[in-house]
């Protein structure tokens, strides 16, 4: 499509990925891939071109399939697929995910679209219910397969396969390829070719360190959670993921960063949607330092400039340790990464050096005299506006009401996300106060709004750790 390759150069792809350059000519020659790539690879871009150069744009039935672990995902997927699609006239994408009301997904599937994408259990949804019809499909994309299959999705994605045509494409990325991805490529695709690309980021961008800790008395400084915070306090990286192996634990370690006024929230499988996205809103406009997170809820977000990563715990996988590092030190920039671990840990660490090639010996950790001092404020914060798209509000709108007369400066100004019935938006912190004034005295598209700032973790999240503690379900994994 001449459409195609025109809007590519308005997006500035000037050069290939490796990703890029080793499967596109494979998918477009309509070959069954298996690319072995981690996020932020190009990959999204890879078979995004092949899923659109074989539409019929005239139909508007389902002809490409993409199946994604998380909404967050799901939603940078179809973001990116609209983009490269946008000199393109008519081309539909819709996303089926979780979280949001099944009744407007139907209907849109109804009025008919040309890509869907989505995940495993919204879309096996639709599927059961009839509103959803595979018959047309010609390209079905696995994104991220090993993250489905760690979410538990294996049941609905056998459903979904198997309502998909025969004679079709079949494109599945993974950061891993375990014995399960193997077992779902021999069954379910036709001779395909696997390729494997180098991780994006190498010694040079990252600096490992590891720490070895006791977690038999919590008080002193040497115990894990005291080291936690001295390499906080030491470092003061502007925004850090800290990785936890249960959900239970990622609740308990920011609860306690925060009595100490560490600035943190947790994400995990247990949260309620709008949670979900207030909490990755606040940590990707900076009003947040730190997230702590399992690795399944922390899979595909897009975070950009992440300074720090710590594994809390290490990870029962080495391929997991490598891919929570790869999360910082992206794009050319460098970023550091601290793992902990305990005496009864070693095996892992012996296990890691293994994999890494490389001997690895425990640090130092910062003077205890650290935990006396107070960590740094983050420099944003962010205000939640009562009204959104369905109140047709645009991000100008806020920017406009913000800076208008007697308001702020627009470089006061953070990211602006709206959402269907909400909108936040990242003010410098000196600033709440006049912000809040300007937009609770003015009005946006000429009615007055609630707003308030956001502080401390949603509400449902306290509630459901409760439900959990009382449960007794420590050991529950994401």
């Amino acid at each position: 499509m001449p459409e195609l390759l025109t809007n590519l150069a308005s997006l500035n792809y000037t050069s290939m990925t490796p990703i890029q350059a080793q499967s596109l000519p494979l998918i477009l020659e309509g070959r069954d891939v298996i690319g072995q790539a981690k996020t932020g690879s190009g990959k999204t871009a890879a078979f995004g071109l092949g899923v659109l150069s074989r539409l019929e744009r005239s139909s508007f039935k389902v002809q490409a399939l993409v199946l994604c672990p998380t909404r967050e995902l799901a939603d940078q997927v179809s973001k990116a697929l609209r983009d490269l699609a946008r000199t393109i006239p008519n081309i539909k994408v819709l996303t089926l995910c979780g979280g949001m009301p099944f009744g407007p997904q139907a209907g849109s599937l109804e009025h008919g679209t040309h890509i869907v994408v989505g995940t495993p259990g919204r879309v096996d949804d639709h599927l059961r219910k009839g509103t959803l019809k595979l018959d047309n499909v010609n390209t079905l994309v696995l994104d991220e397969a090993d993250r489905m299959l760690d979410m538990g999705f294996q049941e609905q994605l056998e459903a979904i396969v198997a309502a998909a045509p025969e004679e079709r494409q079949t494109l599945m990325f993974s950061a891993t390829f375990s014995p399960e991805i193997k077992a779902i490529a021999k069954q379910h695709m036709r001779a395909p070719e696997r390729i494997t690309v180098a991780e994006t980021h190498d010694a040079s961008s990252i600096e490992q360190h590891f720490y070895e800790v006791s977690d038999d008395d919590e008080s002193k400084s040497g115990s894990r959670f005291n080291a936690l915070r001295l390499l906080l306090l030491q470092h003061q990286p502007e925004s850090t993921v800290v990785f936890c192996n249960t959900k239970k634990e990622t609740q308990d370690v920011a609860e306690a960063l925060r009595k100490h006024y560490i600035s943190a929230l947790a994400i995990h499988g247990d949260l309620e949607q709008n949670d979900r996205d207030r909490t990755l809103v606040r940590f990707a406009n900076k009003s947040v330092s730190v997230l702590v997170a399992t690795d399944v809820a922390a899979r595909g977000l897009d975070i950009d400039a992440l300074d720090a990563v710590v594994n809390y715990q290490l990870a029962g996988d080495t391929e997991v340790h490598v891919h929570r590092v790869g999360r910082t030190g992206r794009a050319g920039s460098t970023g550091k990464a601290f793992t902990l671990y305990n005496v009864n840990e070693r095996y892992k660490v012996d296990r890691l050096e293994q994999y890494l090639h490389t001997d690895i010996a425990p640090e130092p950790l910062p003077p205890k005299e650290l935990l006396d001092t107070s960590p740094k404020r983050p420099a944003m914060a962010t205000l939640q506006v009562d009204g959104g798209k369905k109140q047709k509000i645009r991000p100008g709108d806020i920017l406009g009401a913000l800076t208008g007369k007697h308001g702020i400066a627009g470089s006061q100004v953070g990211k602006i996300n709206v959402f269907a019935d909400c909108a936040y938006v990242a003010v410098e912190r000196e600033q709440v106060d006049a912000a809040l004034k300007k937009l609770g005295e003015g009005k946006i598209k000429g009615r007055s709004i609630k707003v308030r700032q956001l502080q401390g973790q949603p509400t449902n999240s306290r509630r459901l750790a409760r439900r959990r503690a009382n449960q007794g379900d420590r050991g529950k994994r994401s």
